[in-house]
């Protein structure tokens, strides 16, 4: 099989690709990385010397491809399935861009922001940056609000890479920054998430790994059991 996945069933930014190779039911090899064991993380090096998960490897093309963005696209060009994750349409393709931005920056690094901060050592936790984190939250869930009220998806009527972004991102949020009753438009789109077969089949997989989750207590029942 030419494809590998190097990721980890817990991490919201791997989860972005697992749900765009499972729309197009692109087959490929998933090797779990523990970012704990030096002998794991070394190899991640040698692949991407950041040492950030995911990484695809394509040992057809003899390519590492790195950065969720990148490798969404990646996918897309050289193995595309049934359902794109880019539009045709090069405007479009652009709205599809913008948002997967947004929900990477604006929604994961944020989310990312408070879930580590619990598990910082006794005296360095960030309490401004995690207010700073809880605010960038709640600008990014007005905006979402706006950009849904004529969409069932995030850049229009197709599920697209932006969706990708969106779905974990929104996930872990939702858990450690609940949305605010009045965004109607929010949480029925995160009901759509929740219920598109990718997704739940990438959080059925992370399942077994909630329990190292930092807000675990506060996750709902409904995403602790099949």
């Amino acid at each position: 099989m030419a494809l590998t996945l190097y990721s980890h069933p817990l991490a919201a930014f791997c989860h972005k690709v697992l749900i765009a190779l499972y729309e197009n039911g692109t087959e490929f090899i998933p090797v779990t990385v523990d970012l704990g064991d030096p002998e794991e993380t070394a190899a991640l090096a040698a692949k991407w010397a950041v040492g950030k998960i995911p990484v695809l490897r394509d040992d057809f093309r003899d390519r590492t491809v790195p950065e969720t963005s990148i490798i969404v696209e990646y996918l897309d060009r050289h193995y595309p399935g049934p359902a794109p994750m880019l539009p045709a349409d090069a405007e479009r393709r652009l709205d599809a861009r913008l948002w997967d931005r947004f929900f990477d920056l604006y929604v994961s690094v944020p989310m990312q922001k408070v879930v580590t901060d619990r598990i910082r050592p006794e005296g360095g936790n960030d309490p401004v940056g995690v207010a700073d984190a809880r605010r960038t939250l709640d600008t990014a869930y007005v905006m979402i609000e706006r950009q849904l009220a004529d969409k069932n998806w995030a850049a229009g009527e197709d599920f697209t890479i932006a969706d990708c972004a969106a779905a974990p991102g929104l996930f872990y949020a939702s858990i450690v920054h609940p949305f605010a009753s009045d965004l109607h438009n929010l949480a029925a789109y995160f009901e759509r998430l929740m219920a598109r077969p990718s997704v739940r089949r990438t959080v059925g997989e992370a399942r077994p790994y909630f329990r190292f989750f930092p807000y675990r207590e506060l996750m709902p029942e409904r995403f602790l059991h099949d």
